[in-house]
């Protein structure tokens, strides 16, 4: 019986060997860290973490890339917490910078891509994308600064699409993405609001109070105008139960909240067209119609400009901090000081164009070259000389100046992929899966609030609003290829009475 009691009390040697080695690293770091900490390296207290996170990078990509989203609305800026004076946001760029190597490595060993993802019209895009950044770089002014830029914009791009692109064709994982983006993202507006109100609400506070976790408050806004609309598409989900729709709610509420409270006039106005752009789609309006309507509108524009400058310099309403009299001012071209920077910045990329207009002076250098380019009667008292303060606060013209006509080109050809498929997305789900739908609109809608803010900013340098963008271009991408997988083509009319039964999109 003692015999038998003390066989069962024996551990196997494997696990006398796991226990055993576990004890000796243990002790080995310990006395590693103590010697760190005597000599003042702290930073070797990170290596347990910086294993953890090579080892899901070689394992589990996928649990590290969604843990990574959940990183960015709460990551620091070491350039603005003047540490270094390095612009890396921590922790998420080493992280996607590390993705993008190993990534580089797949290639190298002929693990390709996957066809159906690679011959995309979106995949295509961002391809010639970087053909021309690499072009544009070895031509640069300042070629150091442009691979910077482009290294850069390619660990997002890898990371938060060519990487999430596989992940999102389980549909689960889709919604995962925007809810593991969202919570920390309440969490910085909660943070934002309380201190936004120890100033009373002031709309010059407002500027500043979400730092240190978003630059300014433009940036914010535009980040939560973009989740606005897959929010209220959460909402709507069918089957949810009362407690998680009463969390969405919630977390709708407090996204509406912080966005007007932003007193961030972009965001407003994006959230405002895309809503327009929803109700037109679901009254059946075709995109070509609403391209042709653009162009005409556009030619229009164009040559009543003069009349229409005349008419906006009569509005002298400046920035308030009444709501009303805010959104006033967001035609105020007369003595608005941030409209009338913006009207300079875009000018300068103009003159910067004119001068090198097929290849540009190179991607990410438009901050340290546009000074000498601004005309005295478009300074105002918040323009500089230094290369300290943004960029040509738009996603056209800073590629204009920075990378040429081809660049804006791109830029635009990626504009329309981007309609295409959200038009396309939407029209083939609609009948097959209502909610399905709803929610490839929303992240389309989530796209164009990001792209007309784009007219006035320009945001995809920094993981947080890179994040977003991407992700939910990777989305929209998997879900076409889902429908493409399918066979599945816009319902014909006859059939349009009910949804139809035995596809179903959201087992994807």
């Amino acid at each position: 019986m003692n015999g038998s009691a003390g066989a069962h009390t024996e551990s196997p040697p494997g696990q006398q060997r796991f226990g055993g080695w576990t004890a000796v690293v243990a002790i080995g770091f310990s006395v590693v860290l103590g010697g760190a900490i005597a000599f003042g390296h702290y930073a070797i207290a990170a290596l347990p973490l910086t294993i953890g996170v090579v080892g899901l990078a070689l394992s589990r990509r996928d649990l590290l890339l969604l843990g990574l989203v959940a990183t960015v609305p709460l990551s620091l800026n070491l350039e603005q917490l003047a540490v270094g004076g390095v612009g890396l946001y921590l922790p998420t760029e080493p992280i996607l910078f590390g993705l993008l190597l190993l990534f580089g490595l797949d290639r190298l060993r002929g693990i390709s891509m996957e066809r159906s993802l690679e011959k995309h019209p979106i995949s295509r895009w961002i391809q010639l994308m970087f053909a021309w950044l690499a072009m544009t770089t070895l031509l640069s002014w300042d070629p150091i600064v442009s691979l910077k830029f482009t290294i850069a914009r390619a660990w997002f791009v890898v990371g938060f699409f060519f990487l999430l692109v596989p992940i999102f064709k389980r549909a689960r994982r889709q919604e995962d993405f925007v809810l593991l983006y969202l919570l920390p993202l309440l969490a910085v507006i909660g943070y934002t609001v309380f201190r936004h109100a120890g100033y009373g609400f002031e709309k010059q506070a407002g500027h500043w109070v979400m730092d240190p976790f978003f630059k300014d408050h433009t940036s914010y806004g535009a980040v939560l105008a973009m989740f606005f609309f897959p929010v209220i598409a959460l909402l709507a989900r069918p089957n949810r139960s009362a407690i998680g729709k009463l969390g969405i709610g919630t977390a709708a509420f407090i996204l509406t909240v912080g966005l007007i409270l932003s007193f961030t006039r972009a965001a407003w106005v994006s959230v405002a067209a895309a809503g327009g752009l929803g109700v037109l789609m679901l009254l059946g309006v075709r995109l070509r119609t609403l391209l042709v309507t653009g162009v005409l509108g556009t030619a229009l524009l164009l040559l009543s400009w003069d009349q229409l400058m005349i008419a906006l310099e009569r509005n002298d309403q400046d920035s308030s901090d009444d709501l009303t009299e805010h959104v006033e001012s967001i035609s105020n071209v007369s003595s608005d000081a941030s409209n009338l920077e913006r009207i300079n910045r875009w000018s300068c990329a103009l003159s910067l164009w004119s001068e090198r207009p097929f290849v540009g002076w190179g991607p990410g250098t438009y901050q340290f070259v546009y000074a000498s380019h601004q005309r005295s009667e478009h300074r105002t008292i918040i323009s500089t000389n230094n290369a300290d303060r943004g960029n040509a606060h738009s996603e056209y013209l800073g590629p204009l100046a920075e990378q040429g006509l081809p660049g804006m080109l791109i830029v635009a050809g990626l504009l329309l992929a981007c309609c295409h498929l959200g038009f396309r997305t939407f029209r083939v789900l609609r009948y097959r899966d209502p909610w399905r739908s709803w929610w490839a609109l929303s992240l389309y809608l989530g796209l164009m609030t990001y792209f007309i803010h784009g007219v006035l900013n320009n945001y995809l340098d920094t993981d947080k609003a890179s994040a977003p963008f991407w992700g939910f271009m990777a989305i929209l991408v998997a879900i076409d290829l889902n429908i493409k997988k399918n066979g599945w083509s816009e319902v014909p009319y006859r059939q349009r009475v009910q949804p139809i039964h035995g596809a179903a999109p959201n087992r994807q």
